[in-house]
């Protein structure tokens, strides 16, 4: 990871001859300066994905001018691209139930400073974790969500979330289906985890389930929210070996422990701007 201050841009488009030769010569033309370079190219949808990061001063012109000047280079090969500023920490709204472990572990990197982000508020459909996010000196809102109410309490939501001017959400184990107005209100800005024993072992008890049935490996899945209920793009994977030995008990703290690790790899690699989605699939720059 870069400490100096850094421009990231990334891009996919159809794959063709000169896609790197024409974006390095661009940058070199400005006198930019490339710090890292991560490309890969999809041979089956034939699409090529870049991800650079160019030194901040070496550039004569902020992002403003980058964006007009690029412009042109990004319809010719028709690109999906951006550029983001590594100055500008991203603005990441929290929501949560009354599961701890994904809350607890995101503040404590962020107030370590490993996560460098601003969390502007939390968001909970209950009113348990209250005086811990308060205790933080973030802001805390509690939007009850029920079957009469779900429209208004989404609307909510989303109030809040434009109010703080939030880039990102993450559902740190906030166990309600979003509305699909607000997943389409917020395309690859929603990241959720779920635990890799879906769609086999459902309901609340899925751990239960799972060592009822003798499961050997425990896993968690961080990807992007879409109206299709976990089946987003997935961002970051892993899974845990267990045995016969181990209880109920066992796999749960092993379920917590690897949800948390997996929420928050797959969150910085989306700060980080390494995910790349074309469709429902992506590609993550490690």
């Amino acid at each position: 990871m870069q400490t100096q201050r850094f421009y990231t841009l990334t891009a996919s488009c159809p794959d063709r001859v000169g896609i790197v030769a024409r974006v390095s010569n661009f940058i070199a033309e400005h006198g930019g300066w490339i710090l890292e370079t991560n490309l890969h190219a999809e041979h089956e949808s034939r699409r090529y994905f870049m991800r650079i990061e160019v030194k901040a001063d070496s550039l004569p012109f902020l992002l403003a001018e980058f964006r007009e000047r690029f412009a042109p280079l990004a319809r010719e090969f028709g690109m999906e691209w951006k550029i983001t500023d590594s100055a500008v920490k991203k603005r990441v709204v929290l929501m949560v139930s009354k599961q701890e472990h994904c809350l607890y572990d995101l503040l404590a990197r962020w107030q370590s400073k490993e996560l460098d982000i601003e969390i502007p508020c939390v968001i909970s459909n209950h009113d348990t974790f209250r005086g811990f996010v308060e205790w933080h000196g973030i802001p805390f809102h509690h939007v009850p969500v029920t079957a009469e109410n779900k429209t208004a309490a989404y609307a909510e939501v989303r109030r809040i979330v434009d109010d703080v001017r939030g880039d990102c959400v993450v559902l740190a184990r906030y166990m309600q289906i979003l509305s699909p107005e607000l997943c389409a209100a917020y395309p690859g800005r929603i990241i959720n985890i779920h635990h890799s024993f879906l769609p086999s072992f459902v309901g609340a008890k899925p751990y239960h389930q799972a060592f009822a049935r003798g499961v050997k490996l425990i896993g968690a899945t961080c990807h992007y929210v879409t109206e299709e209920l976990d089946q987003g793009p997935i961002i970051d994977q892993d899974v845990i070996r267990v045995d016969h030995s181990d209880g109920v008990e066992d796999m749960v703290r092993y379920g917590k422990d690897i949800e948390k690790a997996v929420l928050a790899r797959g969150l910085r690699y989306h700060l980080e701007d390494r995910v790349l989605v074309h469709g429902n699939k992506t590609i993550v720059f490690r």
